[in-house]
């Protein structure tokens, strides 16, 4: 590509022509159209805008460093001109540094670049019959006016070239190249053109300049104000009719209009909203379901027997417990736990096994059909052979391209940036440095644990055990939940502080690694981003619901956390109300913090800078100088709002068995986080330059590794950390004979029976308590349910054999589930095909056009020119035969 553009399209590119030869912008003066999208001329459209600082009034920069800049500068313009490009310099209305210099590409350039990007243009109208779903009058409803923004005509399409440009669908050459294309096909210029040469190496590209301070923003302008309609007639107001139709919060319950998102903002913006909206509908059921097993959950914890027995004064008062670390914590009642046992029984539940079973079906199902919907949208949006055929190397890889190999399949030589070896290396360190901040994240957490640990004794020895006092804070305001809660808090903020170190690592490693194309990159960059946040977020929830409570020994052996900090104990009831307090804690900070940083924010900016420009000056001001005030989007668009929405996924999945209403929360967020995601790019931001995607990337793979992951974690959070299974195995086998002394299968007996008895003279010295136990106690019950034999018997502290019914009945569930689940996953992955027979149909029926509309007439001009030159060779011949005749 780069030899084909130096060869034909860029013969400029490479040469810095000398200081008499440089062509400069035409300069005009503001004329009286604020709204305005064209040249002073009003002929020619504007396509894309640069902003500097004019040199010469430059102050914090040497007089040497500003001429190299302006000659940096006055090249790059020059070469652009050489390339086609129009340009039009005007000085600022506020502020008379700035100088915006407005971009126009002829039609010789845009079909050029055209065929050179492989774009694909309209040939014909779409001639295929749709068919109305069954649904049609329902989803009507919900679709946005059509007076408002009208549907957009269908076409076949195919790349364009300029041989063919008469079998192509033009009506007006102004309008055959919409905004969104003329924006991308002039930034792929603008990326592209040379500035400078040093060392024998070309510096090129607008993101450089934009680096170094040169340029001040590069942008292509919005097409009005998004209050109200642009004053000139022939402007669509786009932006205008997108605010009223979509951006609004009175549409929060309206479907988008994909196609005009992706007219306006191109392929990029318009897959991301199209999977978010697709996304959120889905969890439509999946909060319908959820809520209802809450609900069941809060309509039978009456009915809790084991909870019952813990809140009964004559069953869980006359239960006296261990103390929870060495020496400062007492002996307390199991009455304590009173309010959190009631708690726990609504998510402790049989709905809570129903729905984990449901969400491993739910997210099979909403990734299959999401397969489904991206295929329909790659056709539709003409992204179905993008990457084969469009996308572009990056400019920062082909500027590093100084090395040349043997192609094996052309056997001719090409350029890299860098040996087998190079590569090598650069993998080898951009893996060590992934696998070093991992090691980080998880030394993070690690000191959270430590937290834990050391603050549970502060809380032990000040926070009353008993319920003597009169005070009803005692009653939720246990050791264990303050540990929890100050817990969760200090991991939320400890990872809000590493995200934002994370990224910027990230960004580094991606960058060292180079990556060839702008999809390899975020493609890379996602996996690195994604990886250091599951550890961030999830590492936290995995300790909780995993290791916390599970590793403890027994009061007469505990086991000490790095030599000298006693395992944290769960709760009698386990430890799957404390992951809900954390998944809730997290869940629901990061929701608030996002939405402050990515709105609140770039709103309050724009504020300061509207009343700062009013107060300068009260002329009109131009489009381009309003649009260059909004806040610059970013160079990785939209992928933090991926990375936002992926991370939610997977609570939403991984740990939805211990908070059903996790699909509710992301509903709600995600209705919310549509319409403010639109109403920040359209109010907030400036417009983007379109980008083509021909899918989400690198994320479906990692949403269906989350849904993988989610099958086992929700079997394991069942299994391990509820307390379902020794319930179930208590009320089938050890609640009657030979365990059990009950007549009949019942709960009734479940915790004096699972919380097992130490004598208080088996203390050691260094964790026996100071103070005295109740009365004249000389046994006491240990915090968990470790199923041990009681003091006296011949295998005493050792496991019994309810404990290994226990684990037995632990490990076939898990497996049970595991299989059941996956191979309804696999029937339904076999059952949904991820191209519909009718995307199928228009895709042949395109190719069908193609082929008779382009091959069919070079065969026409082939027959005609070889007809031709029959012609003119029996012509040849009947004239040779004549004379011989005569």
């Amino acid at each position: 590509l780069v030899l084909e553009l130096n060869q034909v399209f860029i013969p400029t590119y490479g040469t810095v022509p000398e200081q008499q030869n440089l062509h400069t912008p035409e300069w005009a003066d503001l004329d009286d159209k604020p709204d305005s999208l064209f040249f002073r001329d009003g002929q020619r459209r504007i396509d894309f805008v640069l902003v500097y600082e004019d040199e010469s009034k430059k102050t914090t920069h040497k007089r040497s460093d500003r001429k190299k800049q302006k000659r940096k500068r006055q090249v790059y313009e020059s070469n652009l001109i050489n390339n086609g490009l129009q340009l039009e310099a005007t000085r600022s209305v506020l502020d008379e540094k700035l100088i915006f210099v407005k971009v126009h590409a002829p039609w010789e350039v845009l079909c050029t670049y055209a065929e050179v990007m492989h774009i694909k243009l309209p040939l014909q109208p779409d001639d295929l019959k749709t068919r109305d779903s069954a649904f049609n009058w329902f989803s009507r409803l919900f679709r946005v006016d059509e007076n408002i923004i009208k549907p957009e005509q269908e076409f076949f399409t195919a790349p364009f070239r300029k041989e063919h440009l008469s079998n192509f669908y033009i009506q007006d050459k102004d309008t055959f190249f919409n905004p969104a294309t003329r924006s991308r096909i002039v930034h792929f210029i603008l990326s592209r053109v040379e500035y400078a040469t040093k060392n024998n190496v070309k510096k090129f590209g607008i993101n450089k300049l934009l680096d170094a301070g040169i340029y001040k923003a590069a942008f292509p302008l919005h097409d009005s104000s998004f209050r109200h309609p642009s004053t000139d007639p022939d402007c669509p107001s786009e932006r205008y009719l997108l605010y009223r139709g979509w951006a609004h919060p009175k549409n929060i319950f309206k479907l988008q209009p994909l196609d005009f998102i992706r007219k306006y903002y191109g392929e990029k913006i318009g897959i991301y909203f199209a999977w978010l909206g697709f996304y959120t509908n889905m969890l439509i059921v999946a909060a319908v379901v959820g809520v209802g097993c809450f609900l069941y959950g809060c309509l039978t914890k009456d009915n809790c027997t084991w909870s019952q027995e813990v809140c009964d004064p004559n069953i869980g008062g006359n239960i006296i417990m261990c103390p929870q670390c060495d020496k400062v914590c007492s002996y307390w009642n199991l009455t304590i736990t009173c309010e959190s046992s009631k708690k726990l029984c609504i998510f402790d539940s049989f709905g809570t096994l129903v729905f984990a079973v449901f969400m491993g079906i739910w997210v099979t199902l909403f990734l299959e059909f999401w397969k489904r919907r991206q295929a329909e949208l790659e056709y539709e949006w003409d992204t179905v052979e993008y990457l084969e055929q469009e996308e572009q190397v990056r400019p920062e890889y082909e500027a590093r391209c100084t090395h040349v190999i043997m192609n094996e399949i052309t056997q001719q030589e090409e350029h890299v940036p860098y040996t087998a070896c190079g590569k090598c290396i650069r993998m080898t360190f951009c893996t060590s440095a992934v696998i070093f901040w991992i090691l980080l994240i998880i030394a993070s957490v690690v000191g959270v644990i430590v937290y834990r640990l050391s603050v549970f004794l502060v809380f032990s020895s000040k926070l009353s055990q008993h319920i003597s006092g009169t005070e009803a804070i005692r009653k939720y305001l246990t050791p264990q939940t303050a540990t929890s809660i100050t817990a969760s808090l200090i991991s939320f903020i400890v990872i809000m502080i590493l995200n934002v170190i994370y990224e910027k690592v990230a960004v580094l490693i991606t960058d060292f690694e180079l990556p060839r194309t702008q999809t390899d990159y975020e493609n890379s960059l996602t996996t690195k981003m994604f990886l250091f946040q599951f550890v961030n977020y999830y590492s936290s929830c995995f300790y909780i619901a995993f290791f916390k409570g599970k590793f403890v020994g027994h009061p007469g052996n505990p086991v000490y956390w790095l030599g000298k900090y006693r395992n944290e104990e769960c709760d009698p009831g386990g430890c799957l109300l404390e992951l809900t307090t954390q998944l809730a804690i997290i869940v629901g900070g990061k929701a608030i913090w996002n939405n402050i940083q990515e709105v609140l924010l770039p709103w309050v900016k724009n504020l300061i800078g509207r009343y700062s420009a009013a107060a300068r000056s009260e002329k009109f001001v131009p489009r381009w100088e309003q649009d260059y005030h909004l806040q610059p989007i970013g160079k990785l668009g939209l992928f933090y709002e991926y990375l936002e929405m992926v991370i939610q996924f997977g609570f939403v999945t991984l740990f939805v068995a211990s908070f059903p209403l996790a699909p509710l929360l992301a509903l709600i967020n995600n209705m919310l986080e549509i319409r403010l995601d639109a109403w920040k790019l359209t109010t907030q931001f400036r417009r983007m330059v379109p980008q083509k995607a021909q899918d989400i990337g690198a994320w479906q793979p990692i949403m269906q590794g989350i849904a993988i992951l989610a099958v086992a974690t929700n079997a394991m959070i069942i299994a391990f950390t509820s307390d379902m299974i020794p319930r179930l195995v208590y009320y089938w086998s050890f609640s009657v004979p030979p365990y059990g002394n009950h007549s009949s299968h019942t709960m009734k007996g479940y915790i004096n029976s699972t919380l097992s008895v130490f004598n208080t003279s088996d203390f050691k010295n260094a964790s026996k308590p100071f103070s005295p136990s109740f009365g004249k106690q000389t046994t006491c019950r240990q915090v968990y349910r470790d199923l041990r034999y009681p003091p006296g018997h011949p295998h005493q502290y050792e496991h019994n054999i309810y404990y290994w019914h226990v684990i037995a009945a632990k490990l076939a569930f898990i497996i049970v589930m595991e299989h059941v689940i996956y191979f309804v996953k696999f029937i339904i992955s076999y059952l949904i095909p991820d191209v519909s027979e009718k995307t199928k149909s228009k895709v042949k029926r395109e190719k069908y056009l193609t082929q008779k509309l382009l091959h069919e007439n070079d065969l026409k001009v082939v027959k005609k020119t070889m007809g031709k030159i029959a012609n003119k060779i029996i012509k040849g011949v009947d004239s040779s035969f004549r004379h011989k005749a005569e």
